[in-house]
């Protein structure tokens, strides 16, 4: 295996490449504040910790465990793929490292883990806002499909195809993938 393979790969012997890393870190931050800042009120939650049910409390932890694997995700994406999540910077390299080994998407799967965490601690569900969040789903997994599998595929041919034969789109591995 080449340098140029490891570096794909997710080496951790590689030197850190701090600008990209940096900058992807910037855009995941800005992303997760916006969602922080729009969500909440759009999805009823009421943050009244104590007027929450006790049982709800138990949601926080895969809350907090989606969050986290979906920050390590931005992180992977500095690290390994020398870019970051948004369009306008995207990786130079395939990132197929960290959570990127079970999941092809790991960082929506782990943002939507957290979400869903977050509605049932202090969420207020209602028929219009479920509909809203299926829609929203639906959005997502439509633009995964639509815009950022085929850009994948273009940038980085056979690489991704093969990547794609063994790892699903949503559902994890049960073992890391190894190219």
């Amino acid at each position: 295996m080449n340098s140029g393979q490891a570096a794909i790969r997710g080496d951790p012997g590689r030197a850190m490449n701090w600008p990209e890393t940096i900058a992807s870190l910037l855009v995941g931050g800005a992303f997760f504040a916006l969602w922080f800042w729009l969500l909440p009120g759009w999805l009823g939650f009421q943050v009244d910790a104590a007027s929450i049910a006790p049982w709800r409390w138990i949601a926080a932890l895969p809350s907090v465990l989606g969050f986290a694997v979906a920050l390590h995700c931005v992180w992977d994406f500095g690290r390994t793929g020398r870019g970051t999540p948004a369009p306008i910077a995207p990786p130079k390299r395939l990132v197929v490292a960290g959570f990127y080994r079970y999941v092809r998407n790991p960082m929506y799967v782990g943002f939507f883990t957290g979400w869903i965490g977050l509605w049932i601690v202090f969420g207020r569900a209602n028929a219009v806002v479920i509909a809203a969040a299926c829609a929203v789903i639906l959005g997502v997994a439509l633009f995964v499909i639509a815009y950022e599998e085929p850009t994948l595929r273009k940038s980085f041919g056979a690489e991704y195809d093969d990547y794609c034969k063994h790892v699903h789109r949503w559902i994890p591995r049960t073992h890391a993938w190894h190219p």
